[in-house]
C-alpha cells in the first residue's frame, strides 16, 4: 500500500462564485480554494464522487484527423473501434486521509475494506468500489454536522494494481454540498507514469471549512502520499479480496 500528503501552502484567493449556467464551481490553480460556511454548505452530508473514462482523443484522434483530410468519410458507417486491454483495464479507486481534531488519523479507502462511518468517527463514509469507470463512480460521505470534531481531510486517487493510465483517464472528482453549486476537480494534467493523486484538501480553519484544490500527482502510492503531507501513518503492502475486486 501507499499513499500522498501534500505541502502546506500559502493561502490563496479564495473562489467562491460558481457558473450560473451549470450551478458549478470549478478549482482551478488559479482559483484553488472555497469556503463551505461562506456558501453556506457546511452542514449535512458532504457527497464527493470520482468519476472517469477514457479520453475522446485518444479512441477517434486519428478518426477526426481523417475526416479533416477526407470529409466525405462522415457519410460512411463508422467503424467499430475496440479498446486495447491497457485502455479498459483501469480501476480508479477513490480514498481519504483524516485526521480529526482530537489527533486521530487514519483512511477510508477500498483496500483493506477501511470503508469509514459518517455517523461516528472518523464521520467519513466510502460507498462502493467502481472498477469500471461506470456513471455512478464511486462516492465518499462527510458528514459535516460534526464538523467541528474534524481538522482536515485528504481526498485523493489512485490505481490499483493496473497499468499507470492517469494520463489516458478523464477523472473528475465532483463535491455536492448540502446546498448551493456543486464543486469540480479536474484531474486533467498529463502524468503518465502517475499511480496516485492528491485531489482535494477539506480543512477546518478557525471553524470555517475550506475545500482547497492539490491535484498533484505521484509515482506512488499511499505511503507517499503520507510523507507528502506529513500524516504520519504506518503502510504495509495490500491487496483488494474477491468481495472487493
Amino acid at each position: 500500500m501507499g499513499f500522498l500528503d501534500g505541502l502546506w501552502r500559502g493561502r490563496e484567493n479564495e473562489f467562491d462564485s460558481g457558473s450560473a449556467a451549470s450551478n458549478s464551481i470549478q478549482l482551478t490553480k488559479r482559483h484553488s480554494q472555497v469556503s463551505l460556511d461562506r456558501q453556506g454548505a457546511a452542514t449535512g452530508n458532504l457527497r464527493v464522487n470520482l468519476t472517469w473514462r477514457m479520453r475522446t482523443s485518444d479512441i477517434m484522434g486519428s478518426q477526426r484527423e481523417s475526416l479533416l483530410r477526407h470529409p466525405f468519410k462522415a457519410l460512411k458507417p463508422p467503424e467499430v473501434i475496440g479498446h486495447s486491454q491497457s485502455m479498459v483495464n483501469v480501476d480508479l479507486d477513490l480514498g481519504c486521509l483524516y485526521e480529526l481534531q482530537d489527533g486521530t488519523r487514519g483512511v477510508v479507502q477500498p483496500l483493506g475494506g477501511f470503508l469509514g462511518d459518517v455517523n461516528a468517527p472518523p464521520y467519513v463514509k466510502l460507498s462502493g468500489d467502481d472498477r469500471f469507470g461506470s456513471a455512478s463512480g464511486e462516492t465518499i460521505y462527510v458528514n459535516l454536522d460534526h464538523k467541528d470534531a474534524i481538522k482536515r481531510l485528504l481526498l485523493f486517487a489512485y490505481i490499483y494494481d493496473q497499468t499507470p493510465a492517469f494520463d489516458r483517464t478523464h477523472a473528475i472528482v465532483t463535491l455536492y454540498p448540502s446546498n448551493g453549486p456543486r464543486i469540480e476537480i479536474g484531474l486533467d494534467e498529463r502524468h503518465p507514469q502517475a499511480r496516485s493523486c492528491a485531489v482535494v484538501m477539506i480543512e477546518n480553519v478557525k471553524g470555517e471549512m475550506f475545500v482547497r484544490r492539490e491535484v498533484k500527482f505521484v509515482y506512488g502510492f499511499q505511503g507517499e502520499l503520507d510523507r507528502l503531507y506529513g500524516w504520519g501513518l504506518q503502510w504495509g503492502r495490500g491487496h483488494k479480496s474477491k468481495a472487493e475486486r
